[in-house]
């Protein structure tokens, strides 16, 4: 296994419980059990720059400016103008199981599971004949509860585990440039809120930030931005549908449904690799 993600999350860990000391890079790598050379290259091999610059983007001014361009994303989407960066977007397509569907409980419907490695540690991924249907973060290889949690959703439904598919699935994730024409559909239960909620996240380009409230608004709900975290904590497909991108007003990260370090970690990371590749 490759235990990259593991020591980048020992190291925000740190970092998090010590952010009042500032901890120096020395005292991070002990912290993750490396020497200072060792923790230079993981960082290096893993996002693609020096520790020093990653640490950079975990901080709450970085989260505020990334808050401050989605405005200006915002604005210039309402005076008609177009964004390159929204390509990685363009390409995830979201189908949510209709009122007969969802009655039906998955029924005639076949899903493959499988484990799989990320650049964010295990990923468990299911997916339909449809499309992708669930994708989680694990923290062992231990997926007896993912499996249950899958066959709670979908009762009626033919679930199989399928390493192949999977794998294949997975490599197409997390190895595909964002500029590619790499293509990914998601067949999802929810309700019609949670559905527009999940559509809307789609909409933020990589390497961004939203807060709840802009979210809400974007919805034609602006007062609901409690319901609206709710729909996104609900979210069944993490990463595809960006979750990890809406954050608080205060640029506070808040937290998420598989690990406030892991969300840091995704967003510290995508803000390195605005147009860079998922590959570990």
């Amino acid at each position: 296994m490759n235990s990259h993600y593991e020591k980048i999350e020992q190291a925000i860990c740190f970092i998090n419980e010590n952010i009042k000391a500032q901890p120096t890079l020395d005292e991070i790598a002990k912290a993750t059990g490396l020497s200072p050379f060792h923790f230079q290259r993981l960082f290096r091999e893993w996002a693609g720059i020096t520790p020093k610059r990653f640490l950079q983007y975990l901080t709450v001014s970085h989260a505020k400016k990334l808050l401050k361009d989605s405005s200006v994303f915002e604005a210039s989407l309402e005076m008609g103008l177009s964004s390159q960066s929204r390509l990685y977007d363009h390409f995830i397509t979201l189908e949510a199981v209709t009122p007969g569907q969802f009655k039906q409980k998955g029924r005639d419907l076949n899903i493959d599971y499988g484990l799989g490695r990320s650049p964010f540690g295990l990923v468990f991924i299911a997916a339909t004949e449809r499309g992708i249907c669930h994708l989680s973060f694990l923290a062992n290889e231990n997926i007896s509860d993912s499996v249950k949690s899958l066959q709670q959703d979908w009762p009626n439904a033919e679930i199989n585990e399928n390493r192949n598919r999977i794998e294949t699935l997975r490599n197409k994730i997390f190895n595909s440039h964002t500029e590619t024409n790499q293509k990914f559909h998601l067949f999802i239960q929810g309700s019609n809120f949670q559905t527009k909620v999940w559509e809307s996240l789609l909409k933020i380009p990589h390497g961004m930030v939203y807060s709840y409230q802009q979210i809400a608004t974007s919805i034609a709900a602006p007062s609901a931005a409690r319901a609206v975290a709710n729909a996104i904590g609900k979210n069944p497909v993490s990463l595809l549908i960006p979750c990890h991108r809406v954050i608080r007003n205060t640029g506070v990260i808040g937290g998420y449904r598989w690990g406030r370090e892991r969300k840091q970690a995704i967003l510290a990371w995508e803000s390195a690799n605005k147009l860079g590749s998922l590959t570990e």
